[in-house]
């Protein structure tokens, strides 16, 4: 009897033990929005694959939806969230602007056409000139325009930008006084099938220009480097997942696709117009390349021509960009940081 009794108290001294140790357990949110290069992460979070991982470094690792992006990068500035996915524009200006160190964990793709310029009146960027053109304004799309007006000796000076909602851009195309506009998919492609419409410019004529990210707060992740391991493994676990034509990646894609509005079809187009970097070792290729220095110089001159860095910035170069080519900007103010430490850990199978 006394016995048992040892057993039965060893038993609940064990199982308190447990909960006490996984109540101990570091916890860790971060926010994402619908767009096809995010997918992935819900179907990470849903699958498991996030907590496999997490498990393996023994953390807790919750990735919550925000429906409107811009508000989820707000909130991740704000300190809500560890980690956000954003753009590389918007990690600048946002928060690395806004004084909150960031570090880009991954890149994970680049706009390969997924934004455009559409058109029902003119064959051309350069016969944009004196066109009034409808896009958000200071998003990507207006990088786009610029980047596109620039590739035919134009400026903004030449146009008319009108801000519009992104939620009213489709539809205000299809009236008779939006003649060209700029957007985003699953926008662009329902702009595209609209009666004489024509596309000018896509984010496939600047490669590598518009990048998505998972951006994780900078201190965050030097006190908790397992975080970024647990999130770099589950990234490329689900992106082998997703690839091919077997019928668990079709049936990967399917339940990305649903969750993102659209069906397999729908979702593998959107994939066409998205330059996953697929392995690891793409990735860090990538990451390494001086040319990321480059881009990211052209978005901070963007940036501040549009006000973007704060009205007080008094120059492009305010705020450090840190890269493994080299850093760009002012050396006392890094902000953000695009790392290399974590996607070498998975391309060397390190993880």
């Amino acid at each position: 009897m006394l016995n048992a009794c040892r057993k039965g108290i060893l038993l609940i001294a064990l199982a308190l033990f447990s909960v006490g140790a996984d109540a101990a357990k570091p916890a860790f949110k971060l926010c994402w929005s619908i767009y096809a290069g995010w997918m992935p992460w819900d179907y990470a979070q849903q699958s498991g694959i996030i907590k496999k991982w997490a498990d393996k470094y023994n953390i807790d690792i919750q990735f919550v939806q925000v429906n409107d992006y811009i508000e989820s990068v707000n909130q991740y500035t704000a300190g809500g969230f560890d980690g956000c996915t954003m753009t590389n524009m918007d990690a600048l200006t946002l928060p690395a602007a806004g004084g909150v160190d960031s570090t880009a964990l991954i890149i994970g793709d680049y706009s390969n056409g997924n934004d455009g310029i559409v058109s029902k009146t003119v064959p051309s960027v350069a016969a944009l000139k004196g066109q009034n053109i409808n896009l958000v304004e200071l998003s990507v799309s207006h990088y786009l325009l610029a980047r596109a007006l620039e590739t035919a000796g134009l400026s903004e000076r030449d146009v008319k930008v009108v801000n519009t909602a992104d939620a009213d851009l489709v539809a205000a195309f299809g009236t008779p006084d939006v003649k060209s506009i700029v957007t985003w998919n699953p926008l662009l492609a329902q702009a595209q099938k609209q009666a004489g419409a024509k596309t000018l410019f896509t984010s496939a004529q600047i490669p590598g220009e518009i990048l998505d990210l998972l951006v994780v707060n900078t201190a965050t992740l030097k006190q908790h480097p397992e975080l970024g391991k647990a999130l770099t493994g589950a990234w490329f676990e689900t992106l082998k997942t997703m690839q091919g034509d077997s019928e668990a990646a079709k049936a990967a894609r399917k339940q990305m696709g649903e969750a993102a509005g659209t069906d397999l079809a729908g979702f593998d187009a959107q994939l066409a117009a998205t330059h996953l970097f697929a392995t690891p070792q793409a990735a860090l290729d990538f990451t390494v390349n001086p040319q990321l220095k480059t881009t990211m110089q052209k978005v901070a001159e963007f940036s501040f021509a549009h006000g973007l860095l704060g009205d007080a910035a008094p120059s492009a170069d305010v705020v450090g960009i840190a890269t493994p080519a080299g850093n760009w900007g002012d050396a006392g103010n890094l902000k953000l940081r695009f790392s290399d430490e974590f996607v070498r850990l998975a391309a060397e199978n390190k993880l």
